[in-house]
């Protein structure tokens, strides 16, 4: 990855939280979090990989509502960010968080016994 592409990435995910927050009215889209954007070398795809808060049902329909989402979110970053392409996004689910609890409650089992 180069310097240019990580920091649009940063700016991609950045305006996608920021829509997301404020101006998404979807009520499948539950309490998200976007971690980060990965941008192609061609900037013609964004991998964009939230967090969701709630169980495995919460999750996928906030999903499936991101996905749903997409093309209007497209659009705004394409009014917002200046390049020569606005990338396709692709919304990622973000295990990261979920992997830490579970190592973290399985270390205080542990530690218990």
């Amino acid at each position: 990855m180069s310097l240019r592409t990580d920091r649009v990435g940063d700016l991609i995910a950045r305006e996608i939280s920021l829509i997301i927050d404020r101006e998404l009215k979807d009520p499948s889209i539950g309490f998200v979090t976007v971690t980060s954007a990965r941008v192609t070398a061609d900037f013609r795809h964004a991998d964009v990989y939230v967090s969701v808060f709630g169980d495995e049902a919460k999750m996928e329909k906030s999903m499936e509502g991101l996905r749903r989402a997409s093309p209007f979110i497209r659009s705004l970053i394409g009014r917002r960010i200046r390049i020569r392409y606005t990338p396709e996004i692709r919304f990622r689910l973000d295990n990261s968080l979920i992997r830490g609890e579970q190592i973290d409650k399985l270390l205080k089992e542990i530690e218990n016994e």
